[in-house]
């Protein structure tokens, strides 16, 4: 196994991560055990979850699991909070209150005393920088987080709230963000402002919420995310035309290789520049055992000639004033 470090903090997780967001919902407690099984067999450590995860629902899954495997200290623990779900639609706060509110509430949907990386998980328009730091500080002079970031930030709020950290003598160590051959726009500021302050980045959805893998080369599977009621809004963005010669320019490299696309399109985004970790969140086994080859880091990695094509195909606009 080849573990990395989150930025230049002591957090140390594996190259691929494991997403939870349909856990007890799509995915019942029986298959979320043998995922986990075979994710943590395969040397896989980073298990990454949400409060409003299915509302709470996926946490409990994944804690009641992981209390029956007994694996509370071979995993890194990523949650996050800031979201929630109610009567009157989807309600996001980084004030201190409602942070540490939902971060006691997933504990106890955990059943554990703290999170090994704790993430605000979308910016507060609203909430002072400072107060939301202060939540932060909370979580780790409590015990209740090790590490502390930020997810789906942009680039210059990543910097902002980075830096008053460093000031309080509380550094980040992680951002979270959408990163995958679909979608690569964290590389215009994201990426390279975490570089810079030394900061890890763990991407998400790094299959393309799905249709990297192929699936929806020829038709909606019934079975699929695109299909289902809750998840349709989730893929939809990636059944255009312009993903579709993605898709097939991921396909053509996997024929070429002797792989699936599958592993090719998260080989592409684990060894990115950059990267910590790439997450993945299969519903099934089946799905998982498609990429578990590439979870420890040790193989898969594309021949650069390959890489070199897919980048080009992909590659994110970038102007004025990233590119002068």
């Amino acid at each position: 196994m080849q573990p990395r470090r989150a930025g230049s903090s002591g957090l140390v997780t594996s190259p691929v991560g494991l997403g939870t967001m349909t856990w007890g919902r799509d995915t019942d407690e029986h298959e979320a055990r043998v995922l986990l099984e075979t994710f943590l067999d395969a040397g896989g450590t980073l298990l990454d979850t949400a409060g409003s995860y299915g509302d709470g629902v996926a946490e409990e899954t994944l804690g009641s699991v992981v209390a029956d495997l007994g694996v509370r200290d071979e995993i890194v623990l990523c949650g996050k909070s800031g979201v929630r779900r109610g009567e009157h639609g989807v309600r996001i706060s980084a004030g201190r209150g409602a942070l540490l509110d939902d971060l006691d509430a997933s504990l106890r949907r955990l059943g554990t005393d703290r999170l090994d990386l704790w993430l605000v998980q979308v910016p507060d328009d609203v909430t002072p920088a400072a107060e939301t730091l202060s939540a932060l500080e909370i979580a780790v002079r409590s015990g209740r987080a090790r590490y502390v970031g930020v997810s789906n930030y942009p680039g210059w709020s990543t910097a902002h709230l980075a830096t008053l950290a460093a000031a309080a003598g509380l550094p980040l160590a992680a951002t979270q963000v959408e990163y995958s051959l679909l979608a690569r726009g964290a590389e215009r500021e994201v990426l390279p402002a975490s570089a810079g302050l030394g900061l890890g980045v763990i991407g998400w959805s790094a299959l393309g919420r799905g249709v990297l893998t192929g699936k929806y080369r020829r038709a909606r599977p019934a079975d699929s995310r695109a299909a289902s009621a809750h998840l349709r809004g989730f893929v939809e963005p990636y059944l255009t035309d312009g993903a579709a010669r993605v898709v097939e320019a991921v396909a053509t490299a996997a024929d070429g290789l002797g792989r699936t696309a599958a592993e090719v399109a998260l080989a592409w985004a684990r060894d990115a520049p950059g990267v910590t970790s790439a997450v993945v969140g299969p519903r099934t086994a089946a799905q998982l055992e498609a990429v578990v080859s590439l979870v420890s880091g040790e193989e898969g990695a594309l021949p650069p000639e390959i890489r070199s094509v897919l980048d080009e195909v992909t590659a994110p606009e970038i102007g004025y004033p990233e590119r002068r």
